[in-house]
């Protein structure tokens, strides 16, 4: 029997017919599943070697996010930190490590007995194609390395109280008293305690808030000059922003976070069974080697089938202006779902479209994946759909697009949002053009930085298309909908 929790988001693909017109109407999901790719070199089993980082003299830098944060933003937040790490290599004599958080215990992770909690990158993502990046290394492997479960000093970022100085915004850090309450308490030996992503035999020696209002790079000087400790943890390190966003950097960072194989590789087996859906075919071959990797724009083709995004939940009631009801436009009551549960949802979607397929995870099998290796599976099979319909400001659906920019879609295809039952004007995503970069400096080198890339608009919508009235729909729907 197929596990199931309570749902978010739906996920959908459609195979080729014309019911798709309605399901554009009636419809918003997402879509799920993994890739494999064949270079064993970037198995997602690959960790930093540590008897050579020994031999080094490393500093380390360390991070955590607002726990209510979700999965892709954290992705996100991981790209602004991995770009510290490249400038602080680059201006300065120390060899910076960035030190990989553990996931667990998010918001959206609401599978029930499922243990969640320290679980390590490797798990969701190819550790050698982050490292092709910037060093990265895995906590326990920092633990190993470091000598022990302490960290020199915590550094909790947080905005300025006064806000900008006279309407004025300018980059500027300094230590400031507390704004909010401390989550860090002193334990007996005088050791900080906290969260510390479940490692509850972590401690740190020093904890100071800092005030910073700028980009990830401001941080640097302070690191390199005014604090000069082993290793260094950035609390709440979302406070600062992308130093290049949508620049080769920045792409080249997202690049290199690589799905782990075996989600990959899941994700490609639902495809290839349920959808008639493959690489060859699609023209979505894949190079696990990312730094050897670059699709031409509009050369992809991708499965027969739609790919859709819908979040539910939190985002009814929180964007309810963006986020259309199960039943569509033209509804007395715009909203008449508001209260209902995801699952009620769900069965009345099974019965508008009787064709829908589910990617269900076994009990065992999501015990394995975790709702993080699910919704990764998701978002493989979206990235590969014909077309793909996501939703407003969801992070999720930003990761699809992204996805679906490196394996090189038209973006007509791509940067589509359903819009409000009562919603006059919808506004479709942006188009970020990917920047490619496909040499990767040697340790200690940093990237150039690339000027902000262009807005492309995408608000031709590809129903509007000629091939649209082929692709019939085909309905995948995942077990665990909770990723935001």
């Amino acid at each position: 029997m197929a596990h199931r929790a309570p749902l978010t988001a739906l996920l959908l693909i459609f195979p080729r017919r014309s019911v798709f017109k309605y399901v554009l109407y009636v419809i918003s999901v997402f879509i799920t599943v993994a890739t494999a790719s064949t270079n064993d070199v970037f198995s997602a089993s690959h960790s930093v070697n540590a008897a050579t980082a020994r031999a080094r003299d490393i500093r380390y830098l360390l991070y955590d996010v607002n726990p209510p944060e979700g999965f892709n933003l954290r992705r996100d937040v991981y790209i602004r930190m991995a770009s510290l790490v490249k400038t602080l290599r680059k201006d300065g004599d120390q060899d910076w490590v960035l030190v990989l958080p553990p996931w667990g215990r998010l918001y959206h992770w609401q599978s029930p007995d499922i243990h969640q909690v320290r679980i390590p990158w490797g798990d969701f993502f190819s550790l050698p194609g982050l490292q092709a990046n910037v060093p990265v290394l895995e906590y326990e492997d920092f633990i190993a390395e470091s000598g022990g479960p302490f960290v020199d000093q915590v550094l909790v970022l947080q905005n300025y109280a006064e806000g900008w100085t006279d309407g004025k915004w300018e980059e500027k850090v300094d230590e400031r008293p507390c704004v909010d309450k401390l989550m860090y308490s002193k334990d007996k030996q005088g050791y900080y305690r906290g969260w510390f992503w479940g490692y509850e035999e972590t401690r740190a020696h020093k904890v100071m808030c800092m005030s910073a209002q700028g980009h990830a790079s401001i941080l640097a000087p302070v690191l390199q000059g005014n604090i000069t400790v082993k290793s260094v943890m950035l609390d709440r390190a979302e406070t600062v922003l992308h130093d290049h966003y949508a620049g080769k950097d920045y792409w080249s960072t997202r690049r290199s976070m690589v799905f782990a194989k075996h989600l990959r590789f899941i994700g490609d087996e639902f495809r290839a069974k349920y959808l008639n859906s493959t690489d060859a075919g699609d023209h979505t071959v894949y190079n696990e080697d990312w730094t050897r990797m670059k699709a031409e724009l509009g050369s992809a083709k991708g499965g027969s089938y739609l790919g859709v995004h819908l979040r539910r939940k939190d985002f009814i009631w929180g964007h309810r202006k963006d986020v259309p009801s199960l039943k569509g436009a033209g509804q007395e009551n715009p909203y008449p779902d508001e209260k209902a549960e995801v699952g009620q949802e769900l069965e009345d979607l099974k019965r508008m479209l009787p064709e829908m397929v589910q990617f269900e995870p076994t009990w065992e099998d999501l015990e394995l994946l975790k709702d993080g290796g699910v919704a990764i599976i998701d978002q493989w099979i979206c990235a590969h759909a014909r077309f793909f319909i996501g939703t407003s400001v969801s992070t999720f659906s930003f990761r699809i697009h992204e996805e679906r920019e490196i394996l090189g879609f038209d973006p007509k295809s791509t940067y589509n949002r359903f819009c409000g039952d009562q919603e006059k004007e919808c506004e479709q995503p942006t188009h970020w053009k990917i920047r490619w970069s496909l040499v990767v400096p040697s340790r200690g080198q940093g990237r150039q930085r690339s000027d902000r890339q262009e807005q492309l608009s995408a608000a031709s919508s590809p129903w509007n298309q000629p091939e649209a009235a082929q692709v019939q729909p085909h309905l995948c729907l995942p077990a665990q909908q909770g990723w935001g």
